[in-house]
């Protein structure tokens, strides 16, 4: 019986790897650091000190920040009354990354509201960010006049002392800035009848 015919080249082929049988010589190893090889995470913030800081009014009183006086601010609310309804921002400066996200809970007055925040770029910086309509009921956390703590995850631990401005304010933006106008007149109004001579 014959065998059929194998192709010489597939003969060939099949010889030499029969023949070729030296192991290969083993890859050289190499050492990492497993230090270097763990991604590096940032250290997360500390809570600032914010013994002495307070609020104050920007120049063109449409936004209010909290700070250390001769220092930047640590936590911003902005009233944009152009927009219908009016809006406020709150901001958070501490270092933030493109595309991240948080929740910012702010505790106090009874209430604890959580903010959803995104990294923005403003004036220079990365920041925290988030913008809400100023009916928005989990601002009602800055109406009243007792002490709030802001937790940012990373970012710190924000101790914020009593004050009734952030709910003036916050009930300004609401009233459309109509409020504080209102109330300026009437006092004006008060004070010239009390400067005139009684009959």
């Amino acid at each position: 019986m014959r065998l059929p015919r194998v192709p010489v080249l597939l003969l060939s082929l099949a010889a030499l790897a029969a023949c070729d049988g030296e192991p290969e010589e083993p890859m050289q190893a190499q050492r990492i650091s497993l230090d270097d090889a763990r991604a590096k995470v940032a250290e997360p913030a500390l809570s600032p000190d914010t013994k002495g800081a307070a609020w104050a009014v920007t120049e063109d009183g449409r936004a209010i920040d909290f700070g250390l006086t001769g220092g930047g601010p640590l936590l911003t609310l902005s009233c944009n009354l152009r927009d219908k309804p009016a809006t406020l921002t709150l901001v958070r400066h501490t270092a933030s990354r493109p595309g991240q996200k948080a929740l910012l809970p702010v505790i106090g007055n009874g209430t604890i509201s959580r903010f959803a925040v995104d990294a923005a770029l403003a004036d220079g910086e990365w920041r925290w960010e988030g913008r809400f309509a100023a009916t928005d009921p989990q601002l009602d956390v800055f109406t009243g006049p007792r002490e709030l703590e802001a937790t940012l995850p990373g970012g710190g631990t924000l101790l914020i002392g009593g004050s009734r401005i952030p709910g003036e304010f916050v009930n300004w933006c609401r009233a459309g800035g109509r409020v504080q106008r209102v109330e300026a007149a009437e006092q004006a109004g008060e004070m010239q009848a009390s400067d005139r001579p009684a009959r």
